[in-house]
């Protein structure tokens, strides 16, 4: 071989080593980014969830306020 197609083998190891390194930082990135996704989502269905069953308690507390003159009505001492 001579120097320049040494020089050349090398560039081009080094330049493939390169695009190795920035795929592997592509998919790091890409998996930190699904990873935030599902975790983001799953923070929303937990929100909702506690959303809805505050709501439910409300209801329930509601109705109860609301029957409590009826219940001193029926009472006969």
């Amino acid at each position: 071989m001579t120097g320049n197609t040494m020089l050349q083998a090398l560039q081009t190891k080094i330049l493939l080593a390169i695009l190795a390194a920035l795929l592997a930082v592509a998919g790091v990135m890409t998996y930190q980014r699904h990873e935030t996704s599902k975790a983001v989502l799953e923070r929303q269905r937990q929100y909702e969830l506690l959303r809805q069953q505050v709501e439910k308690d409300k209801k329930k507390h509601n109705s109860a306020a609301a029957n409590e003159g009826k219940t001193w009505q029926k009472y006969v001492p």
